[in-house]
């Protein structure tokens, strides 16, 4: 039999994923990643739900716990810094989750447990696809160097600006991008003797919020969280940060130690959050996961679990046997529902968790008194468990051939 071939553009958590799993049940797998070098860093993200399992079956549940971002609880906290309520943290999905870790971490992770043979290409992106003219044909990737790659699959894992997914779904209502009107900016900034072990979360009029949130490494990782109609993503830094400073001017609490912590850090990444939706992340031989395909954003929460669940499942539906475009129909049958229930923002939900005056500063208050109290915390505690399914892991064809290691 022969070995087919995968070749997976972007090192992001889901592209990752399936190189591990593809490799793991016989693909030969390229991995083409547009960085000069892998990128570590970034902010937390958490395995809930059924992507606990597909952890569990990857052998590296105990290499996340101990790479823990050491954060015990999440609290939202006034401009004096007093505890004003504090978010479910029980069990393994709470707002505070039991595999809590860095990006840069879950990734790195990955990365180091993929068999020798699984071959990277830094520094590279897609430049043309070639679809075969039949359906038994392979995918013929060239990339901006030239290169040229035939596989029998490939799969686009760029993230939610993916230009190989724009270029190859083109058409009307292939992607629809729904902008939340929220604007995030993220980096790692030192700590100081008032950080703890908490997230703590604080809300100001105006539509901002800032975050911090300890880190395994003797830092603090924050958050400017702001309603906006001005895109930021992508802009230059000098003209990003100063944007950001008139929009938080007297916000208070601890955003001026943010703004100037940022103005130095090396690692600011500005995000203008934006669900992606496709009605079909498949064409032929290509298949679009991840961010790429079903961006659910911070405030849906759950990106990291899916990215890991999609390679599992995706590596489950190419069984032997299966022509490409059935086993894509079967992926996506299996991951349609957990997106969809992620990617359901309840409406009115910005303007709740974004208020813009102080009466409904003052309002969010005592809402949040009342829905985590100790009468209603079993029911607020639900929402944070973003990722269960009821269905079990499709299983996976057996191994084909020698995964290198």
């Amino acid at each position: 039999m022969t070995t087919r071939h995968a070749v997976i553009s972007g090192a992001s958590i889901a592209g990752l994923s399936a190189a591990w799993w593809l490799r793991h049940v016989g693909w030969e797998v390229t991995v083409l990643e547009r960085a000069a070098a892998f990128r570590d860093g970034g902010q937390n993200v958490d395995v809930r739900g059924v992507a606990r399992e597909v952890l569990d079956r990857m052998g590296l549940t105990d290499a996340v716990r101990a790479a823990n971002t050491t954060e015990t609880a999440a609290v939202i906290v006034d401009a004096r810094g007093r505890v004003r309520a504090e978010l479910p943290s029980d069990g393994p999905d709470g707002a505070t989750a039991e595999l809590e870790v860095l990006r840069g971490d879950l990734a790195r992770i990955l990365l180091d447990d993929l068999p020798d043979d699984v071959r990277f290409v830094f520094g590279t992106t897609v430049a043309e696809v070639e679809h075969g003219t039949t359906a038994d044909d392979p995918v013929t990737v060239t990339t901006d160097a030239g290169q040229v790659l035939r596989a029998d699959l490939l799969v686009v894992a760029e993230g939610v600006r993916s230009r190989t997914r724009d270029r190859l779904f083109a058409g009307d209502g292939e992607v629809d991008r729904r902008a939340l009107g929220v604007t995030m900016a993220f980096g790692t900034i030192p700590s100081t003797p008032s950080d703890d072990d908490r997230w703590r979360w604080y809300n100001a009029v105006g539509g901002r919020q800032v975050h911090l949130r300890p880190d395994p490494y003797g830092t603090t990782r924050a958050i400017l969280a702001c309603t906006s109609d001005e895109a930021l993503a992508g802009r230059d830094r000098g003209d990003t940060l100063a944007v950001l400073g008139a929009r938080y001017a007297g916000a208070g609490w601890q955003t001026e130690r943010v703004l100037d912590a940022f103005a130095t850090s090396d690692d600011v990444y500005v995000d203008d959050l934006t669900q992606i939706r496709m009605p079909r992340w498949h064409r032929g031989r290509v298949c679009v996961v991840g961010d790429a395909a079903w961006c659910v954003t911070p405030m849906g929460g759950g990106g990291a679990a899916l990215a890991l669940t999609s390679g599992y499942v995706l590596a489950a539906s190419l069984r032997p046997g299966r022509d490409v475009d059935t086993a894509l129909d079967a992926f996506d049958a299996w991951m349609r529902p957990l997106v969809d229930r992620i990617q359901g923002i309840p409406r009115g939900i910005v303007h709740f968790a974004y208020p813009q005056s102080r009466i409904g500063l003052a309002g969010q208050a005592v809402t949040d008194r009342i829905l985590t109290s100790s009468l209603l915390r079993p029911l607020i505690a639900r929402f944070t468990r973003v990722a269960d399914s009821d269905r079990p892991l499709p299983p996976l064809p057996d191994r084909v051939g020698s995964t290198g290691r």
